[in-house]
């Protein structure tokens, strides 16, 4: 999987997500979860994990909201 199309393709949605009304980091993080393949998500939250680079603010605090999902309850 290249990463490098799937930073590419978080930042968009963020971008966009930061243009309406609402937490854009909820709305991008909404949209991945509903809309990217798994293996997706997957590689988006390795990649954070190893630091993230290239991500936009909005799309970093997106993927780290579904990782937060993905811990359990404790």
């Amino acid at each position: 999987m290249n990463v490098r199309h799937l930073v590419t393709m978080a930042n968009q949605i963020a971008t966009f997500f930061a243009t309406q009304p609402g937490d854009a980091a909820k709305a991008t993080a909404h949209h991945l979860r509903h809309f990217w393949d798994p293996r997706m998500r997957a590689a988006i939250s390795t990649h954070v994990e190893t630091g993230g680079e290239g991500l936009d603010p909005v799309a970093l605090a997106a993927v780290r909201l579904l990782m937060e999902e993905q811990q359990p309850a404790g």
